[in-house]
């Protein structure tokens, strides 16, 4: 826009400075012809007259053109605008939705977690008071048995005199040995 103004305007002076340089030419009568009338007026005046209408012309159509495009750039940064306010929004509550997702599902999380913790928290307890009965009834049983067995061994606990040994060579007894067949019986009475 700049460049072609600057380049009208330079016209411009051009056509007046060469138009003033040689201003008796341009005023200068000669018998024209338009067609129809004959007259006498200057050519050259007329023909800048010319130049001038269509250079008024020429920037009149130029500033409603270049209007146009202002009102209608005008619209549309107001319609990019608002195109932009629109994708923003819709970000944000994309944003929001997302955030809101991230809560619930860390919420559920949480009360699962929860839930679990608790029922874990159950469940070992109720191993602990099973394990501990299994172990008292084992203990109880294990007490029950060693008392059967101490009574067994008490009941059976009477001094075994030994049996005299015959010395197979000699054939003699001796009073004092134990025979081993009498000490696999007496071990198995107990």
């Amino acid at each position: 826009m700049r460049a072609r103004l600057l380049f009208i305007v330079l016209a411009g002076v051009v056509v007046a400075g060469l138009a003033a340089l040689n201003w008796g030419e341009v005023t200068r009568t000669s018998r024209l012809n338009f067609g129809l009338v004959l007259t006498d007026a200057p050519l050259a005046g007329i023909l800048l007259a010319i130049l001038a209408a269509t250079l008024v012309v020429f920037l009149v159509s130029s500033a409603i053109q270049e209007s146009r495009n202002l009102i209608a750039w005008n619209r549309h940064s107001k319609e990019l605008q608002a195109q932009r306010d629109l994708a923003d929004k819709a970000e944000a509550s994309r944003f929001t939705d997302l955030r809101q997702h991230i809560d619930a599902t860390l919420r559920e999380s949480r009360q699962r977690d929860a839930l679990a913790g608790g029922e874990f928290e159950k469940s070992m307890l109720q191993s602990h008071r099973d394990l501990r009965a299994q172990l008292d009834a084992m203990n109880r049983t294990l007490l029950a048995r060693l008392a059967e067995l101490e009574s067994r061994v008490d009941h059976r606990t009477t001094v075994v005199e030994p049996a005299p040994v015959r010395d197979r060579a000699l054939g003699e007894v001796r009073p004092g040995d134990v025979q081993p067949a009498d000490v696999q019986r007496n071990r198995m009475n107990v």
